[in-house]
Formats: structure tokens, sequence, C-alpha cells
């Protein structure tokens, strides 16, 4: 049974809401306030998140959320500016929707955010990828890795031989660009080294980071 997280400070919109995701199976949590938003983001599989909460605008506390946990959101908003749009996709988001909406709409996005990915296996050299179960493995061992070390390393997999600033990788891999330093992107590269010394990742000087593909001649 997948969790649910509502944030959403209109009452009759968070009572019908959860009422009708609790009734289609899945365990929906509401919350009217930001105040405890913290202490069940952890154990959510996705989020339903408020654009306008009587806190102020959402998109300003998502990032802070999303440092916690990478999970899919998606903002139910009144808003139908391209720009706000634009404005709360980088900070995170994975989608939105536009107030009144169905929920059988609303439902179908969610199933697609929650769709797994399948039992793709990615190989590179010795190490062994599976993105469904989101596990590695070097030299047939289990490698434990953070959230965001896994997130990082599949990026560079799935994109070998391509340069990435490291600007980019923040955008990619944090989900939104105000990230306080760059300087967390090499944090994380020299982790992902020690833990697989098998990747070949380039350092390029002042510029960021690329996989080298090793099968090319």
């Amino acid at each position: 049974m997948n969790n649910i997280l509502l944030i959403e400070d209109d009452k009759l919109s968070g009572e019908g809401l959860a009422d009708f995701f609790n009734k289609k199976g899945f365990r929906c949590t509401w919350l009217k306030s930001i105040s405890n938003v913290e202490k069940y983001w952890i154990s959510a599989d996705l989020v339903l998140l408020g654009r306008q909460l009587t806190e102020g605008d959402s998109a300003k506390f998502l990032p802070s959320w999303l440092a916690k946990k990478a999970i899919p959101v998606i903002i139910l908003t009144a808003k139908v500016e391209v720009e706000k749009s634009i404005e709360i996709l980088m900070a995170g988001a994975r989608d939105c929707i536009v107030k009144p909406f169905s929920y059988m709409e609303l439902l179908a996005r969610i199933i697609a955010q929650l769709r797994p990915l399948g039992e793709s296996n990615i190989q590179y050299e010795d190490i062994s990828i599976n993105v469904s179960a989101r596990t590695v493995r070097y030299q047939g061992k289990l490698i434990e890795m953070t959230t965001k070390e896994f997130d990082l390393l599949l990026l560079l997999v799935q994109n070998q031989d391509r340069v990435f600033h490291r600007e980019e990788i923040l955008n990619k891999t944090w989900g939104y660009q105000a990230f306080p330093t760059t300087r967390t992107v090499d944090t994380h590269i020299l982790r992902i080294r020690k833990k697989l010394p098998s990747l070949n990742i380039e350092t390029l000087r002042r510029i960021g980071y690329r996989l080298k593909n090793n099968t090319k001649l």
C-alpha cells in the first residue's frame, strides 16, 4: 500500500481528496499546515502539495523537504501562468494540476508517478545497477548508497561520455537549482569513486564530470 501525504489547508478539498484516496486503496495522510510535514515526509511515497498554504507559497518550502527525501510531488494549484508552473517545477515538483480537476485524472497522474521502472539492470564493468530496486552491486557485493549517490550514479551511467556541468548535475539530481554550493557534487563524486573504484569518472577542471564508456575502442 502506497503512502500519500496530502498537504492542503482547504478543508473541503482536503477532506474530499483524503477520503477518495483512502477508498482507492492508498494510505492518505492529510495535513492542514506544514508544522508536522517533516515527520510524515520520510514515510511518504508521493506528496500532493497545495500551492498556496496558510504559511505562504509552498515552492519556498519544497527544496528543503526534498533534501530530506526525494519523492514525487504533484502540486495542486489555482495558478495557470506559465511562469508559475515553471517556478514550481524548478523547485523540485514532478507534476502540477490546476484546480478544479478531476479526481480520476489526478489518480492517473499518481499511478504514473508511482509506476515501477521495471526490473531493468545496467551493467558497467563489474558494477551492476538494478534501477527499480535501486540497488548497486560491485563485484557481486551489495554496496550501500544514499539516495543522491544512487541518482547521481544513474545519471552518469545512463549518459556515458556526456559532459555534465556541476550546475546541471545539481539541477537534475537534486531537482532544483538553488543548492548552497557546487562542492556538494564534488563530495558525492568522491564518495561514489571510493565505493565503486572501477567507475571511470573523468574530472573536467572548472567544468564538471563525465563517465567514460570503457567499451569503446
